[in-house]
């Protein structure tokens, strides 16, 4: 029975999980191909129960158009507070900080550079 459980439990979450559109790995997937560190941007995404953003992801403005983008994010962090609202969830106030941007080895990588404001 327990089992039975533990299962009906583990499929609800993964159906849960996986029953939108999965923004957020659309998000992790934005091409971050580079030459210069003027290309590389950096997007925030998701939404923390006190405010402000999960993370920041980088991207490539050679590759990706910033208004698509930012209106990615926009889409999953509005669909991350909608969820916490409606799930009471609580969570820690710290602030996460834009880390920038910058091109090494041909890819945008968070950590120095240039910040979205």
């Amino acid at each position: 029975m327990n089992r039975f459980l533990l299962l009906l439990l583990a499929g609800g979450i993964s159906a849960c999980s996986h029953a939108q559109p999965d923004l957020l790995t659309q998000l992790r997937a934005l091409d971050r191909g580079c030459t210069s560190d003027a290309q590389c941007r950096t997007v925030a995404v998701g939404a923390k129960p006190c405010g402000g953003p999960e993370t920041f992801l980088p991207y490539s403005t050679a590759r990706e158009q910033p208004a698509k983008v930012a209106a990615l994010a926009e889409r999953y962090s509005k669909e991350r507070e909608a969820k916490f609202k409606q799930m009471g969830v609580a969570g820690d106030c710290m602030v996460v900080t834009d880390p920038g941007a910058a091109c090494r080895a041909g890819s945008c990588q968070t950590g120095g550079g240039v910040q979205d404001k």
